[in-house]
């Protein structure tokens, strides 16, 4: 058994999708805090360790330089002035040892410095300028050259760095990790709550739509395609309830229509059962009127159905319109003359569509049919078949009837529809409904117009084919209609 529905999504509820939207947000302000400062240290540090190492290996060129000096006065270490080389060092920050060409210590600076230095300078003698990290700092080599000749070595000791900047530079960004979160997550509420107020409404109008509440509508519209999405929802419900409301209509009028002919079916048959009346022509032919205005009324029914299926698998192929339309017409002239209509035509020949021809006849009769149970005895009918603007052809069918009222036109092609006189013209409106829907499955359109007062126009547009696609698909004997001359019936 399925559990009970979803109840609606409260105002402050962020639901699961805002949920995980505002966790992607705070996860992407991370990892982007993340990348930055990884960045910007790496980046940083070996700016910073570059820089530092040219300028020590500059101030060991320097102390060698100066150390150099103070030898080539005596030419020999012993007795020679090296105050500018401990001057030079101290200036740059490092402690100095200077080793004969021997690797013995010949001065030093700072306390014990001597003994440290002097062992194991065998190995590094000719590494000028490198740096080495010890537990007392970073040490650097440069000979010491007199007249192109190595006379020895000095050797400078830099402190170690200091980590007080790298820990502020790791203060300043957790500040910055934990304003970019914070920043992330006001952002990422904001828009959440933008992108789901909509979509919860949405839904909440959709559970209130299908527990059949016509009427619910999304309470938040929202922006863009969310805006779009809550419109054609809007427009979808209102279609249902239209169908709804049209569905009410049609059970009432189909009720209405079937009442009165089977009532009077029933008192007949139950007159001549009782003996009441005797079986004659008159009787039996107003019980045969009334059994076909029930078979009319459930076989336009059955027309609508049928149309919405035969819409979906249309056997269409190369006509001319004209001679298909001309041989509709020419079944439907003995009602059209029983209702006392005169007809004129004015069929082109040469007009190449590609239609079904036995629902281009449904179309037709249907538009005739439709001529006459509204025209008045002595109007005149118009069939018209001719090319149109835009490689379309086109079929008009004009009477000169009472017309159709303005605020109805919009409502002539709906399914169902009767109008002002559905009471006193037999049928359940579904004529012009049945043409619209098979005009639209052969990609054309229907449009009806009328003053209300000199008749009705109808007008249908279809794709034209030109007449070398229209011999391509087929024989002309076998995929056109025979094309029938212009007449007046």
């Amino acid at each position: 058994m399925s559990g009970p529905a979803a109840g609606p999504t409260t105002a402050t509820s962020l639901g699961p999708l805002g949920r995980r939207l505002l966790a992607s947000f705070v996860l992407v302000a991370l990892v982007a805090v993340a990348l930055v400062a990884t960045a910007g240290l790496v980046g940083s540090s070996l700016g910073v360790s570059r820089t530092t190492a040219q300028s020590r290996a500059l101030a060991a060129q320097r102390v060698a330089a100066a150390a150099a000096t103070g030898y080539s006065v005596t030419g020999e270490w012993a007795g020679s002035d090296l105050t500018a080389a401990v001057t030079t060092a101290a200036a740059a920050g490092a402690r100095l040892a200077v080793l004969d060409d021997a690797g013995r210590a010949v001065t030093s600076t700072g306390r014990g410095q001597g003994m440290g230095m002097g062992s194991g300078m065998g190995t590094g003698m000719g590494m000028g300028g490198a740096g080495t990290a010890t537990t007392g700092g970073v040490q650097v080599t440069e000979p010491v050259l007199v007249a192109g000749t190595r006379v020895g070595t000095v050797l400078l000791t830099f402190p170690a760095a200091d980590t007080g900047g790298r820990r502020l530079a790791w203060s300043w960004i957790l500040v910055a990790a934990v304003a970019a979160v914070a920043v992330a997550v006001a952002a990422g509420w904001y828009v959440v709550r933008l992108l789901t107020r909509p979509l919860v409404a949405l839904t909440d109008a959709t559970r209130a739509f299908g527990a059949g509440d016509v009427t619910a509508r999304p309470a938040e519209r929202g922006v863009g395609e969310l805006g779009e999405l809550a419109g054609a929802f809007d427009q979808a419900a209102q279609a249902v309830a239209e169908q709804q409301r049209l569905r009410r209509q049609m059970t009432a009028d189909v009720a209405h229509e079937l009442r009165t002919p089977l009532t009077a079916l029933q008192a007949g048959l139950e007159e001549l059962r009782d003996g009441l009346v005797e079986p004659d022509r008159e009787t039996l032919t107003r019980l045969h009127d009334q059994a076909l205005r029930v078979t009319r009324t459930v076989a336009e029914l059955s027309e609508l159905s049928a149309a919405d299926a035969a819409a979906a698998g249309l056997h269409r192929a190369p006509a001319d319109l004209g001679a298909v339309t001309g041989e509709a017409l020419d079944a439907r002239l003995p009602q059209l003359r029983a209702a006392g209509l005169a007809v004129t035509r004015d069929l082109a020949g040469g007009v190449l569509v590609a239609l079904d021809p036995d629902r281009w006849h449904q179309v037709v009769g249907n538009l005739l049919d439709n001529c006459a149970r509204h025209c008045r005895p002595g109007d005149i009918v118009r069939v018209q078949v001719a090319p149109a603007d835009g490689g379309t052809a086109r079929l008009v069918v004009a009477d000169s009837g009472p017309g159709i009222a303005p605020d109805e036109l919009p409502h002539v092609l709906e399914r169902f529809w009767r109008g002002r006189d559905r009471h006193a013209v037999a049928g359940s409106g579904v004529g012009l409904a049945v043409v619209a829907r098979l005009v639209e499955a052969h990609d054309g359109a229907v449009v009806v117009t009328s003053d209300g007062a000199s008749g009705t126009t109808v007008t249908v547009t279809l794709p034209a084919m030109p007449p070398a696609v229209a011999q391509d698909a087929g024989r002309p004997g076998q995929a056109l209609r025979r094309t029938t001359s212009a007449s007046t019936a």
